[in-house]
């Protein structure tokens, strides 16, 4: 059993069926010619996100018969990929789908026709060309990493050939303008805050560089700004997509699957013929669009204002999603976890971050109303974090934690401030900050070192709890006021609010002893 067989019609569908398989219920041949004639999507960023979401919810589309044609890959910084994954397998990927009841599902996704790589020393920048220069062109879009948007002054002064991403797409914009001033969507779906900002500074950065250089005319950069031309939508995407699995290798390959080899390239992208995601998934997405565009809700995105996108980044990052991570990390790194997986099965650690979301963070969560706040932290607890196949580690999540708190935990204290709400109420908000200082120690819970994660300031903050020992209940804590004082840290004043007390209370339970994290942490979640 391979992709190429499918394309080639040398398979049995009933087999792959019988077996598991999701096959295209649609002409691959015709919607790839129809797509080459009139393209209407290009994404940048062929990777692992892409094929996994994206490229599924238009393969969805194409399989209920509500559009005709796929979208084009253009592959901006790893071009290894494209000869690694895309051509051997003539554009088709295998999606798998990790449930957290330990199985898989299994899709076949053909929904790429063309996988280009975006440079100019390849044929396939001349393709790139004429597929902006085409009216049917609608919308490009981009999964590249929020690195990917950044603008060097050195590619400034490249001219009209940049090597960044954005200065590309710039280039490619401006063949767009020449042909017409033909409208388009510009579509980020990065997992980062507002990011249609972020596409849309970097595009201009050059484009105004050019203009002030000569090398373009004063009206493409007017175009670029309008915003009935050329839009720049702002997303929130949710969905972890793993580098390949080694265990879904063997089930592929237990199914008679052959295409199970996986690569690194030598840029260190992780990647296979096969791309493993997490189950639940997320793409709510502003809907102003210039020109039309797919239909992408056949596949689940949610399309809404800029306002409601907003507000569901908000409900994620501060109540749903992130806090979560970040308490659990703090205490996994101290309990010894390696998995953010192992740890949901740790009843105290379980508990604790089904109190503190429900019971603390809850009553001022930003409700977006396109996503209910409880069915999303209720899969967040139940399916998501307990997923056996999720690879993440609390030592990942608890990287450059002082520069997370503040929208993690701060804007939550801000609310229960703002509301007038009773800060008597709040345990688990106050013992996660606790945990942070006993965490900043590097002393695991059984006294064994660790070093804490990446930060940019965990020198600088490790230096501030070096005066104080595990297992001195007596000693001097007076330095933890030059910690939690920090409002740059906490968003908030803790001693002008009246938690500073109550958090250095839970910090000296602590350290008291080795083993006062798992007592501690289990005294305030039974207490809670």
């Amino acid at each position: 059993m391979r992709l190429t067989d499918i394309l080639t019609g040398d398979f049995d569908p009933a087999e792959w069926e019988a077996r598991g398989y999701r096959l295209p219920k649609y002409d691959i041949g015709a919607v790839k010619a129809k797509t080459h004639a009139e393209p209407t999507w290009v994404h940048f960023g062929g990777g692992n996100i892409f094929r996994a979401f994206p490229a599924a919810i238009l393969n969805e589309a194409l399989n209920a018969g509500r559009y005709d044609r796929g979208v084009i890959v253009a592959e901006t910084f790893d071009y290894e990929v494209i000869d690694r994954v895309y051509a051997p397998y003539g554009n088709l990927s295998l999606s798998v789908s990790l449930q957290s009841s330990g199985t898989i599902e299994k899709t076949v996704i053909a929904s790429v026709t063309e996988a280009l790589k975006a440079d100019y020393a390849f044929p396939d920048w001349e393709r790139l060309k004429e597929i902006f220069r085409n009216p049917s062109l609608q919308m490009i879009s981009f999964t590249i990493t929020e690195k990917g948007y950044t603008v060097a002054p050195s590619d400034l002064d490249r001219g009209l050939t940049p090597v960044l991403a954005m200065g590309k797409v710039a280039a490619l914009m401006l063949e767009r303008f020449k042909a017409g001033t033909l409208p388009l969507t510009v579509q980020s779906m990065d997992n980062c805050s507002h990011n249609g900002d972020k596409v849309k500074e970097g595009v201009l950065a050059y484009a105004q560089r050019w203009v002030a250089d000569a090398l373009a005319p004063a009206e493409f950069l007017a175009w670029l700004q309008d915003g009935s031309k050329v839009s720049f939508p702002w997303s929130m995407i949710d969905k972890i997509t793993p580098r390949p699995h080694a265990k879904v290798q063997e089930m592929l390959a237990a199914d008679g699957f052959e295409d199970t080899e996986t690569f690194e390239t030598q840029k260190h992208t992780f990647t296979a013929p096969f791309v493993n995601s997490e189950e639940v998934q997320y793409l709510v997405i502003e809907d102003d669009y210039t020109c039309g565009r797919p239909p992408l809700e056949e596949g689940g995105a949610l399309f809404t204002t800029r306002e409601t996108v907003d507000k569901v980044e908000t409900m994620k990052v501060t109540t749903c999603l992130n806090p979560l991570h970040t308490a659990m990390s703090l205490f996994g790194c101290l309990l010894g976890y390696t998995l953010i997986s192992a740890e949901m099965k740790d009843p105290d650690i379980r508990l604790f971050i089904q109190k503190l979301g429900y019971m603390e963070a809850m009553p001022v969560v930003t409700d977006p109303g396109v996503l209910n706040p409880y069915e999303f932290i209720g899969a967040v607890i139940n399916r998501r974090l307990p997923n056996p196949f999720m690879p993440d580690a609390p030592q990942r999540i608890a990287m450059d934690t002082s520069q997370k708190i503040p929208i993690r935990f701060g804007e939550t204290l801000k609310k229960y401030v703002a509301r007038s709400l009773d800060l008597d109420n709040l345990v688990l908000i106050p013992l996660t900050l606790a945990g942070y200082a006993r965490y900043l120690k590097g002393v695991r819970d059984d006294g064994t070192p660790f070093e804490p994660s990446p930060d940019p300031l965990v020198g600088e903050l490790m230096a501030i709890v070096a005066p104080l020992e595990v297992g001195r209940p007596d000693q001097d804590f007076s330095c933890l006021r030059e910690l939690y004082g920090r409002k740059d840290i906490f968003a908030v004043d803790l001693y002008g609010i009246g938690l500073g007390e109550r958090i250095e209370g839970m910090v000296k339970e602590l350290f008291s002893s080795f083993g006062a994290v798992r007592t501690t942490l289990h005294k305030y979640v039974l207490a809670r």
